[in-house]
Order: structure tokens, then sequence, then C-alpha cells
């Protein structure tokens, strides 16, 4: 089975076990050894170290159809295949520990820098918490973002202090239950810590620093490949919603009405503008790649406008998704918010997703300042 061919299954069987994952708070182990398998954590992993090299595009139609099956199952597909990107930008001799003798390795993390890595000698010692931990429960490495120190001094590059995203073994991370939440409650995103644990110098990766593999995938940011990720399982939350209105709208009457809903002009309308701000949105997020990759393939580095444009169809997919849900939510009407219709969880997920930083309303302003010539102040 291809990897497409597994997503597609995906998107079909994962809605009845959407009541399992939401109990359990966490993916299920049989789900998460399925996506092992099919190779969705290795999407981004280079082929080097036995990692599949997709084209960005084969990368967000696999978490987009995943996530039409289930919203946190497809978060955290996106949470392993995006983190498995840090293969290309470590020593190879760690790379190839880490993911080229595991093929089925699953990495997860958060880039926030909430640890402190003091340099001592060839080692980092760090101490740190972080929320947010998607997939930690199911993965073998864990990843945090670390301000570096050496000497008690903090360590500065180019733009600011030196953030480095430091790799855990799974047995050296305190995991804490705390995912008690509205929606993808399924996705087990845990806080954990660790606490002056010492790791190898080069078990680490400078963050904004380019990869150390050229081949195109890697000429695209880290960061926007995990923006394009999360928008990714926004739109197939949006498109689960748009066929599950589809199936109430032929048996349900509003209250105080006599016909269906299918048979009302208002939804008409509605589901058309719901259809067209999905697929726009995500037609517009493959012209951007498309744009990108036929950069990247001449060896070219990605340009301040091009990675701009990346994050701002990243956020706008994002947004539009929610626009969607927002409104066939709305059209379901009372039933809308009753446990057996799945509308009420594609409202839940759809709005966790939105307080991911890498598709937050600010990610507009920035894009616009490049778009329109201005200094960013800060990296895209």
């Amino acid at each position: 089975m291809s990897l497409l061919e597994y997503a597609q299954l995906c998107a079909t069987t994962l809605p009845q076990r959407g009541d399992e994952i939401e109990q359990a708070r966490r993916l299920p182990v049989d789900i998460a050894e399925d996506m092992r398998t099919a190779g969705v954590f290795r999407m981004l992993v280079p082929k080097i170290y036995g990692g599949l090299e997709v084209h960005p595009k084969t990368f967000i139609e696999v978490l987009k159809l995943i996530a039409t099956g289930d919203g946190s199952a497809g978060w955290n597909a996106m949470i392993g295949s995006t983190t498995g990107i840090l293969s290309a930008s470590l020593p190879k001799a760690v790379a190839e520990q880490i993911y080229g003798q595991h093929p089925n390795v699953l990495t997860v993390g958060v880039t926030a820098p909430l640890g402190k890595a003091e340099l001592q000698d060839d080692q980092y010692v760090v101490s740190g918490r972080w929320p947010f931990g998607s997939g930690s429960n199911n993965a073998d490495w864990i990843c945090g973002g670390c301000f570096v120190f050496e000497n008690g001094e903090q360590v500065m590059g180019t733009y600011g202090p030196e953030v480095r995203l430091i790799m855990f073994r799974a047995d050296q991370v305190k995991i804490e239950d705390t995912w008690y939440v509205a929606g993808l409650k399924g996705t087990g995103s845990h806080h954990y810590s660790v606490d002056n644990v010492a790791v190898p110098r080069d078990r680490s990766v400078l963050l904004g620093n380019r990869a150390m593999i050229r081949t195109p995938l890697y000429q695209f940011p880290m960061l926007g490949l995990l923006a394009l990720g999360v928008a990714s399982v926004s739109l197939g939350i949006g498109y689960a919603a748009l066929e599950s209105f589809k199936d109430l709208a032929g048996v349900k009457k509003p209250t105080g009405s006599n016909r269906k809903l299918i048979d009302r002009q208002m939804v008409h309308s509605d589901v058309a503008k719901s259809v067209a701000d999905l697929s726009s949105a995500e037609a517009y997020m493959e012209k951007v790649i498309d744009g990108c990759w036929q950069s990247a393939e001449q060896g070219e580095r990605l340009s301040l406008e091009q990675k701009a444009s990346l994050r701002l169809a990243a956020v706008n997919a994002t947004h539009k998704s929610v626009a969607a849900v927002d409104r066939l939510y709305q059209l379901g009407g009372g039933s809308s918010i009753y446990m057996d219709n799945p509308l009420q969880r594609c409202f839940r997920d759809i709005h966790v997703t939105t307080q991911h930083i890498m598709v937050a309303q600010p990610i507009y302003e920035l894009a616009g300042k490049v778009l329109l010539g201005l200094d960013p102040k800060q990296p895209v």
C-alpha cells in the first residue's frame, strides 16, 4: 500500500475510532504503529537515512487526508513527520544513529525555547519544561527548544539569542498528565520536562540554520514546512465538517420547519461558500509550494518573499478552514451541539489548531511587511 493509499484509508476508517481516541487523550498505540509502518513519520526524512523525502504537496495531502478521518490523528501525524525534518540538519553520524538505523522511529518535540542548555565541554546540560508535547507518549525521541548559555552568559546569534532544538531519548523525559482540553483531545499534548539532563553537543540543531542536506525539499525552511503541516490538518478538519454536514442536510429538519436543510436556499449558499473557502485556500497553498519547489530544484535558496508566501498560504488555509467549519456548524442548528454529531468535534478541533504559533493571526502582519518590501524585524 502506498503512502497516499494509506492516508485515503485513514480518511474512511478513523472516524470509527474517534470516541476511543478522545477518551484515551492520546493516539492509540496501534494507530501510531500503523503510521510508523506506512512511513508517515518518514515523509520529511532524507532518503540517505531511509526516509521518503516526499514532495511538499504529497506531505500536505497525506496530512489532510488523515485529519479528514480524525483531527487528533492528523495532528500526531503532522508533529511526527515535521520533527523528522531535523534529520536533515543533524550531523551525519547522529542522524544515522537516530533515523537511519531505525527507519520507523518517531520523533516529536516543541520548538519554543523554554529550556536552558548550559554548554559544558562537548555536551549540553539541559533543564526545561515544555507544553503541547503532542505524541510524546508514543515517541522514541523528544526534542525541546532551548536558549544556550556558556560560562553563565547567554549565547547570541544573528537575530538574537541562539536557540537550539535538543533531542532527548524518551526515557530522559518526564511526561506530565496535563492534557485536559476542549479540542484535539486525542493528541496527547501533555507537558514534558527534563532536569539537568546531559546531551551530546552534536545531538542538537541550530534553529534557523540551513539544512546540511541540500536536495530540493531542504531548501524549504523548517518552520515553513511546520506551518504547512498545521494548515493541512486544519483543511482536513474542514473537509470532514463539509462531509458531515452533507450527511446531516439530507435528513435534518430545523426546529419548526417542514423542510430539510438540503432544501433551504441559505444552506445552498453557505455550503458553496465553505467549498470555495477550502478549495481556494488549498489551491493557493499548492501554488506557492510549486513556485518554491521550482526554485529549490534549481538549487536556489528560497527568497524572503517566498518564505513569507509559504507562511501566508498556511495561515490563510487555517483561517479559511475555520470560517468553513463555523459556517457549517451554524447551519446544523441545535443538533450541532450534541456529542453524536461530528460537527461539534470539528468545531472544537479546528479552533485548537488556530492556537499554534505558526498559524497565529500576527503571521498576516509579518507576511504583509515582507510582501510590501518592509523589514519584518525578525526572520520569517
